[in-house]
This record gives C-alpha cells, structure tokens and sequence, in this order.
C-alpha cells in the first residue's frame, strides 16, 4: 500500500485504518449479548474461580418483560398424574423458554413456598423463603415483573397479592440491590436459578457446572450482568433450561449435586412437576 506523504511526516493508509477501528471500540464498548428475538438476548458468563468439573460457563437468558408473558404451570393445573421435562412442558404449552419452578414436596408435585396464578394455585401456603417472584400486575402501575424480598422494609406478601395475580416463593441468593445470602458451606450443585437485573428484567440462569451457592452469587454479581436478585429454582441433575425460538434450539440439564450424585454422568432432563415458562405477549406493555 502506498503511504500519504507529508512534508513533515508520512503515515500508512492501514494505521489510519486500525486508528479508527480503536477509536470505535474504545468509544462504543463491545458486547457479548447475542440477540434471540426482540427483547430476548443470551449469554454465558466465564467463571474467574472455576468449578472443578465442566466448563464453569454459567448460561444467562435476559428477557424484556414488556415483550414476554412468564407464566407457572404444573401437574396439579393439567390434571397429569406425571412431570415432564422442560422441553415437553415447551412443547405442550407453546413456550418459547421454560425453566423450574422451583423445589417441589414429596409428593413429586406440591410446590415448597407459595405457587399461584389468577387461573390456579399450587400451593398456597407461604413459608420462610424469603424470595417472591411476582408476574401478571392487576394494575398499570406495577412493573410486569419484579422479585420481592419479604424482609424489606414494608414488605408484605399480601400487598404483593394484590398488585400480582402470579406469584412464585423460593429460597433466596441474592438480596436487592445485590447482596449475596449464602455463607459458603462445602455442598455445590449444578444449578437453575431466576433472577432480576437492575433494568427489571427476567434472567433465566444455568449452570452445569457445580458450585456453592455462595461462589455462584459471587460470580453473577461480578459478571456485568446487573443482576440485584435471585432465586434457586432447582440443584442437581433435576436443574434444567430449555429454549427454542425459530431455529434457535438449546436444551441444557444438570448433573453434579454432593450428597446426591457427585459425577457428571447425567446424559438427560429429567421430569419436574411445575416449570416456568416464557412465551410472547400478545399485546406489548410499557
């Protein structure tokens, strides 16, 4: 390439170019966001103290509520003698995405905490958890999503009744406006979690890889993502994600959990009895 010559100096076609490009990142920051759909990214975040076993990638759905309806549903709501897997559940009830929804009683189909809609309550006793994911505002004032904690200030269960026809109770790991609830302890498990960022919208969060729940707070809340809420849906190889939008296709399970089965020989989603799903607003809100 010929060089631009000056009386004073002479600079190459091909700095000016890399200049420029250098100056376009440094002025437009990059980001690892890959978009789905409209209001529907993805992303993995790489673990700075990894797991011992996998690939320490923990998988982040971020989805606009505005653009995407969550909705909880089990076998006590279908009439199913059965679980299914996240990928079933998808499949029988059109979502685009599906996660846990949360631990579930011996009886393979009572969710642990409260679990309800406006059409059908699971279980309808709140316990100690202290971690409420509210859905379906009955008023325009309320934003389409958010995560309570029921030990803040003002908080209370019944008020977040009556602004949310939807409401779903689980154990805590991450306190508004991001403050992680767990003491370390020597357990880890593969993990699904559902989480809150601080522009209001949904995560859906995976890991194959086990960690203490501690260590996983710690590298949600370092990860960029704006994460100031969280709660655990499920550990172990019951721990699932499936998403499928156009040609998009993902179906992830877990595997590890200590005390339980600690190997990574799970090779498929196993049934669950309740599953949150996402599917696309008919009508966009704002």
């Amino acid at each position: 390439m010929r060089a631009i010559c000056h009386p004073k100096y002479s600079i190459s076609l091909s700095a000016i170019f890399l200049l420029g490009l250098l100056l376009l990142q440094v002025a437009r920051p990059s980001s690892d966001w890959k978009s789905i759909a409209p209001g529907m990214d993805y992303k993995y975040v790489a673990a700075k103290t990894p797991s011992p076993i996998g690939d320490s990638r923990i998988f982040i759905l971020r989805v606009d509520p505005n653009l995407w309806q969550l909705e909880a549903v089990g076998i006590s709501q279908t009439g199913e003698s059965s679980g299914h897997t996240a990928r079933d559940w998808s499949q029988r009830q059109k979502f685009s995405a599906a996660i846990n929804a949360g631990m579930f009683a011996t009886d393979f189909k009572t969710h642990l905490g409260y679990m309800g809609s406006a059409s059908h309550v699971n279980s309808g006793r709140a316990n100690s958890y202290q971690s409420v994911a509210a859905f379906d505002p009955r008023n325009s004032r309320s934003p389409p999503f958010r995560i309570f904690d029921l030990d803040a200030p003002g908080a209370r269960f019944e008020d977040i009744q009556k602004d949310y026809a939807s409401a779903l109770q689980n154990l805590r790991l991450i306190k508004k406006p991001g403050s992680n609830q767990w003491s370390q302890q020597s357990r880890q498990w593969s993990e699904a979690a559902l989480g809150e960022d601080d522009a209001g919208r949904v995560l859906f969060i995976y890991s194959r890889s086990p960690f203490s729940m501690h260590d996983l707070n710690n590298e949600l809340l370092a990860a960029g993502i704006g994460i100031v809420a969280a709660q655990h849906l499920e550990g172990g190889p019951e721990a699932q994600l499936y998403l499928h939008v156009g040609s998009f296709e993902m179906e992830m399970y877990g595997s590890y959990e200590t005390s339980f089965r600690k190997n990574e020989s799970n090779s498929a989603a196993w049934p669950v009895p309740n599953i949150l799903g996402l599917r696309p607003r008919a009508t966009v809100t704002h």
